[in-house]
């Protein structure tokens, strides 16, 4: 920190970086703060209306050797400066601050005390998270009453039209007519001040995206439509204040929320190690009756104990449609026009283990799996394997489902 020596006049900004044109991470500020709130000195009776701050946070380091840290960031910053002014009234101010002293290794009478107040103080983090969860809900209440506001009544800003009712018809009408978008009408908070922003610059004949300014509004139609710049300039910290993703958490503006969310699904994936997975219990369901079993082994053994059915053997033998024949199992099925539809051609037990289960048994290694020639569609449906299935009733429809 540098320190120009007494009784010279100096302006101190310690713990300020210079911010780029178009703002830094600044948290978004009410549109209209009531004229007449007033900012206290933390340890004096001088104040300052809330327009300007710059000078009561001036007289705070010139005379106090006072500096709040991120006083951008404060949600509320006339009920953040009373808090702490009672505070101050009640312990010294080495108990909440931390002291920066200047010029340590020189003389004593020419080093000085700066003192930091920051949210490293729990204290301090509690109480501006408390003014960023109230501003927040007052966010929500004010988006909630435009939304269901129907005395809305205002012209488009590209052509003559004007709409009444509901704010969406006006956005939506920008959006769909005039390729203007300024994100879902649900996000928008402020809307009237919103539009009134962006309306005064193109009266001012400033293009809403790159915001140079035109001779006549010819020029800037063609140019915002030649350069396609109907649009705002999501990088303008101007906006923020209009989005009501920008007050959601201390301090991070929409690109930051949005890439966090992201990280965070990133970092549950890697870090999820499944050792509380627990599957749900086999459900093997018996082909001639309702007997299930949560092993494969015990329904197989079922089947060839009570209906002396050894899918195994019928399996390896190939001889299926000759056993259904042989011990009578073949049932008598209706008329196809009741039976011929789609949705009995698959199994119906989604979750039968039986049938999940069917090809993973048994020793034939990989077999190759030759696509079929769709060169010629009608000799395909002549030759399909559906098409033979109903020339030869349900005793193969039946076979072909169980194999």
């Amino acid at each position: 920190m540098c320190v120009c020596p007494s009784g010279q006049d100096s302006i101190l900004e310690p713990l300020c970086f210079p911010e780029p044109p178009l703002g830094g991470p600044s948290a978004p500020s009410a549109p209209s703060p009531p004229g007449d709130a007033l900012l206290v000195c933390l340890l004096c009776p001088e104040s300052a209306p809330l327009w300007q701050n710059d000078a009561l946070l001036k007289h705070l380091l010139l005379e106090h050797q006072l500096v709040i840290a991120d006083v951008k960031l404060v949600a509320d910053l006339p009920k953040y400066m009373l808090y702490w002014r009672r505070r101050f009234l009640e312990l010294p101010l080495t108990d909440f601050c931390s002291v920066i002293k200047t010029n340590a290794s020189g003389p004593i009478e020419k080093q000085e005390n700066y003192f930091l107040l920051c949210d490293v103080l729990p204290e301090d983090r509690v109480l501006r998270e408390k003014l960023q969860q109230k501003r927040l809900e007052e966010v929500l209440e004010q988006q909630q009453q435009e939304r269901d506001d129907g005395s809305f009544r205002r012209l488009c800003m590209f052509c003559s039209d004007e709409f009444s009712g509901n704010r969406s018809s006006l956005l939506n009408h920008m959006a769909r007519e005039h390729s203007f978008s300024i994100g879902l009408p649900d996000n928008i908070v402020y809307c009237h001040q919103f539009l009134d922003t962006l309306q005064a610059k193109l009266d001012s004949l400033q293009c809403l995206y790159c915001e140079k300014t035109f001779r006549d509004k010819t020029t800037l139609k063609d140019h915002m439509r030649k350069k396609a710049h109907r649009r705002i300039n999501a990088s303008n910290s101007v906006y923020d204040r209009f989005y009501v993703i920008n007050y959601l958490e201390l301090g991070k503006s929409w690109e930051e929320v949005q890439s966090e969310d992201d990280r965070e699904l990133l970092d549950d994936e890697e870090e999820d190690d499944w050792s509380d997975w627990r599957a749900r219990p086999v459900c093997a369901v018996c082909l001639f009756c309702d007997d299930q079993s949560e092993t494969m082994e015990q329904i197989y053994s079922h089947m060839k104990d009570a209906h002396g059915f050894d899918l195994h053997h019928l399996r390896t033998e190939d001889g299926v449609l000759r056993h259904l024949e042989v011990e009578g199992h073949v049932m008598t099925l209706p008329d196809a026009a009741t039976w011929n539809q789609p949705q009995y051609y698959f199994p119906t037990y989604e979750n039968d283990a039986l049938l999940c289960s069917l090809s993973d048994d048994g020793d034939d290694g990989d077999v190759p799996v030759i696509a079929e020639d769709v060169c010629d569609l009608r000799a395909l449906q002549r030759s399909s394997v559906l098409s033979q299935l109903l020339r030869r009733g349900g005793k193969l429809l039946l076979s072909y489902l169980l194999l």
